[in-house]
């Protein structure tokens, strides 16, 4: 019953301007090293047996400010999804093109120009972490704890897989930026044990000097990436 704590990156200078950051080798904002250090706080005192990660600065930038003493091991299948000709540009602006709705309401059938089919992406993804969690079982035993830090997309993919459900259902799952999500492999199924856990208090969840508007379609839309979390977490 190996269980794994999955990382979601601290906030990025991507995350806050708007823009698909991709591959490109981002760096934590203000925002972000501060919620990599309170990752880290909570981590304390936790017997990781092994911590695996992304290839991509942000990541590793998170895990060197969470866990300083720890040296991960780096897995490519972690890796962010392969955006393409998306990366680098704004949100608001892919909002716009209609593979935008095929990401958002059948993401399995969506292919990236340039880049990677979103199923592909699941399917690295999920293995990896299924053969990390068999080996780290294997030489650690069936209680052992381990971490992966990764990307929102990847995370929310992963956590679908968990929970039986198809990739086309995975954007109704939120992943913030440094948020700790705990599932638990057993020998017949995965249990998600926390998912999205920032610590922070409910009073996040109240809107702040925003000024009411009518609800749109868009309100629908899951942030492609992952997104910059919840306004004051």
């Amino acid at each position: 019953m190996t269980t794994v704590i999955l990382v979601r990156h601290g906030r990025t200078t991507a995350n806050a301007d708007g823009s698909l950051a991709g591959h490109q080798p981002v760096g934590l904002d203000d925002t972000g090293q501060l919620q990599a250090k309170a990752a880290g706080e909570r981590l304390a005192g936790v017997p990781i047996a092994a911590v695996v990660t992304s290839p991509l600065a942000r990541c590793r930038e998170t895990l060197a400010l969470a866990l300083p003493d720890v040296e991960p091991q780096v897995d490519p299948r972690l890796v962010e999804c392969g955006y393409g000709d998306w990366e680098g540009q704004q949100l608001a602006k892919l909002s716009k093109d209609p593979l935008w709705k095929v990401v958002q309401q059948h993401p399995s059938a969506a292919t990236f120009p340039g880049g990677e089919r979103l199923a592909a992406m699941s399917a690295r993804a999920v293995e990896a972490v299924r053969e990390w969690d068999a080996r780290i079982g294997a030489q650690h035993g069936p209680d052992a704890l381990w971490l992966a830090c990764s990307h929102g997309d990847v995370i929310k993919a992963i956590v679908a897989d968990a929970l039986g459900v198809h990739l086309d259902l995975f954007q109704r799952i939120m992943v913030e930026p440094a948020s700790l999500t705990v599932i638990n492999y057993t020998p017949l199924r995965p249990f998600v044990v926390r998912l999205n856990d920032t610590g922070a208090p409910l009073s996040a969840l109240v809107p702040r000097g925003r000024k009411r508007r009518r609800r749109s379609t868009r309100d629908s839309d899951a942030a492609v990436g992952g997104g910059a979390g919840t306004p004051g977490t």
